[in-house]
């Protein structure tokens, strides 16, 4: 059904495209009179082009009482025609028309992300029965207090509680943590995470639409539809714009009794010019934002964009690249650290543990060495690894492994990983031969650009704000090293929802800018939301309004001021278009101006008008 609604959409932009190709060359076979015809060729473009218009603004007029800018062209065009000025009715029909097209390209959307939610969701789950076996059945008919099995690299079909099994889950679809958590008995799992390693025996608590990921997909729905959409600018004025043209041309046609000049004055008040002050500066915009790497999705988002007072960061995989890195390698006393580094690196070599290839990925990067060969393994889902390396036996994992494998003075490693626990790392705990050996410290790592790019957008008067899944000692180590003063660690998406639209509410119109499926309401509920397009999921980016191609962070503050630019220069087009039509309506009461010339003298203001927009395309090459 989307695939169909989108082609009839292109057919539609198509069919604009052609209609408006065959009125242009039909106003200049009328004006140049360049193929005998036995009616004025600018009739052709009065058909394609005008009654469009009169038919769109005599339907807003009649359901809705709606006085959009559509109604004074309508007139004008009327006018126009009963005193025989075709050229002029033509040519007026066919600049708003253009406009309306360029205003249409510039606000198409496309929306996948809900359905892509959607299909995140499980289609069966294994249901175990009485008598001990398995049956698989319906997700929609998995019931609360039903026992399931989840086998290893399955999603979560509903919201539960492990009875039996440990095992890592990813969770990024609904906190956006980096790392896998482990659990085990007891602990809650959500729907739509996925069990990385261990088969696990789970107990269904909420089931159907009280799942975690249908609460999700309604968030998102929710946080969409109360998003205003920005009028334009000429349909904004349109009631004041169409009382005062009928009014100048009413008593200029009563005091001079020449009906000419009064339909002179409804051309040139057209807002021919108005109507493309701001589709075209948003174009121009658009492709300066593209040749950055920036894909703007939605036509108004700069205009919004330009409002916002804050810009709220998800943290992992925006602020950090979202894979975790060696920080450190400590080791107890009368331990080598660097043999210690090399067993562990061997160790893990086998394991599918995303901590485990970092620690393998980091070795060989910092050690530049090959890494030693295990000649036994073992992985103990939720725990660690054991393995033999060199001769030695290797525990690499959690506390619980090391109790688990009964190292007596594992307590000391609880005090030497004091100050990355502190800091917010993940560590690995380590033994040799069944003695307490040290620990490896992991973190998710800043790009290099954040804290110039957080200092870019200070500089712009607009205030960053850390929201994030993670836990508040990862959360505050980031925002200090780059310099970010509000932080929200421990964020559900129905958190972030409630922040942004607490602040919204509160006159402080916020940005989001975010990578995971769990930002996706966020960045609906924003008034802009902008996802990193490479490394972000597809359904972040479906539900922003901008996104960042190559997740390059650092232009971010260009983008603010660009939109703030564009801004100005769509009031510029606004004050120049308005003034010139001022003085062609002071030229058409005088008698001076007749329709064609009027006509024309106006279209003047349009083409000076997309000149002035064209100029944002460079903006801004200086800065960067």
């Amino acid at each position: 059904m989307k695939k169909l609604e989108a082609l009839l959409a292109w057919g539609g932009t198509r069919r604009e495209i052609a209609c408006l190709a065959v009125s242009g060359v039909a106003l200049l076979v009328s004006i140049f009179d360049l193929v005998p015809l036995p009616f004025d060729a600018a009739w052709i473009a009065i058909v394609l082009c005008g009654i469009p218009i009169i038919l769109e603004a005599v339907i807003g007029l009649v359901t809705s009482f709606d006085i959009k800018a559509d109604v004074l062209v309508s007139i004008a065009l009327l006018a126009s025609v009963a005193i025989g000025e075709d050229f002029a009715a033509g040519e007026v029909a066919f600049i708003m028309q253009l406009g309306g097209l360029l205003e249409d390209l510039t606000v198409q959307k496309a929306r996948a992300g809900i359905e892509k939610l959607v299909h995140l969701t499980p289609r069966t789950a294994r249901r175990l029965t009485p008598a001990g076996g398995e049956e698989v059945i319906p997700a929609e008919a998995v019931a609360v207090g039903d026992i399931l099995r989840v086998a290893p690299g399955e999603t979560i079909p509903v919201d539960g509680v492990i009875t039996a099994g440990q095992t890592s889950i990813n969770q990024a679809v609904m906190t956006g943590e980096s790392l896998p958590v482990d659990k085990a008995p007891g602990d809650a799992v959500s729907s739509g995470t996925v069990n990385q390693f261990g088969a696990f025996d789970m107990r269904a608590t909420r089931v159907g639409e009280d799942s975690a990921l249908q609460r999700m997909i309604r968030l998102v729905q929710s946080a969409d539809a109360d998003k205003a959409k920005i009028v334009g600018l000429a349909d904004r004025w349109a009631t004041w714009i169409v009382v005062i043209a009928l009014s100048a041309a009413i008593l200029t046609g009563l005091f001079t009794h020449e009906v000419i000049r009064a339909v002179t004055i409804l051309v040139v008040f057209c807002p021919c010019a108005l109507v493309l002050a701001t589709p075209t500066a948003i174009m121009a915009a658009i492709g300066n934002a593209t040749g950055r790497g920036v894909l703007v999705r939605e036509g108004d988002a700069l205009e919004r964009l330009s409002m916002v007072r804050a810009v709220t960061f998800d943290k992992t995989g925006t602020l950090t690249y979202g894979t975790p890195q060696v920080t450190a390698v400590r080791a107890l006393d009368g331990v080598d650290a660097d043999r210690l580094y090399a067993l562990a690196a061997g160790a893990e070599l086998r394991s599918e543990h995303p901590l485990g290839r970092a620690v393998v990925r980091g070795y060989r990067a910092d050690r530049a060495q090959a890494v030693l060969e295990p000649t036994a393994f073992a992985m103990l889902p939720g725990q660690g690894v054991v393995a033999q390396v060199d001769g030695r036996r290797i525990a690499a994992g959690n506390p619980a492994l090391l109790t688990a494998q009964g190292v007596p003075d594992a307590a000391a490693l609880t005090a030497l990983a004091a100050p990355d626990c502190a800091a917010g790392c993940t560590v690995i705990y380590l033994a040799v031969d069944g003695r307490a050996a040290g620990t490896i410290a992991l973190a998710d790592t800043l790009r290099e650009d954040a804290a110039r790019m957080i200092a870019g957008v200070q500089a712009t008067g607009v205030t960053p704000v850390l929201l994030t899944g993670d836990h508040e000692a990862a959360a505050r180590r980031i925002a200090q090293q780059i310099g970010i003063r509000e932080v929200h660690a421990g964020c559900r998406p129905e958190d972030k929802l409630e922040y942004i639209d607490a602040a919204q509410r509160a006159g402080h119109p916020v940005c989001m800018i975010g990578d995971g499926i769990n930002d996706a309401p966020a960045l609906k509920k924003a008034l802009v939301g902008i996802a990193m397009g490479g490394v972000g999921s597809d359904i972040a980016v479906d539900a922003a309004d901008i996104a960042l191609v190559g997740d390059d962070i650092s232009v971010l503050p260009h983008l603010l001021r660009l939109a703030r630019r564009m801004m100005v220069t769509i009031r510029c087009n606004l004050t120049f278009s308005m003034a010139l039509n001022f003085v062609a309506i002071i030229l058409a009461i005088t008698g001076v101006l007749g329709p064609v010339v009027g006509a024309l003298v106006h279209n003047a203001g349009s083409v000076l008008v997309i000149v002035n927009s064209a100029l944002l395309l460079g903006w801004g090459r200086r800065d960067g």
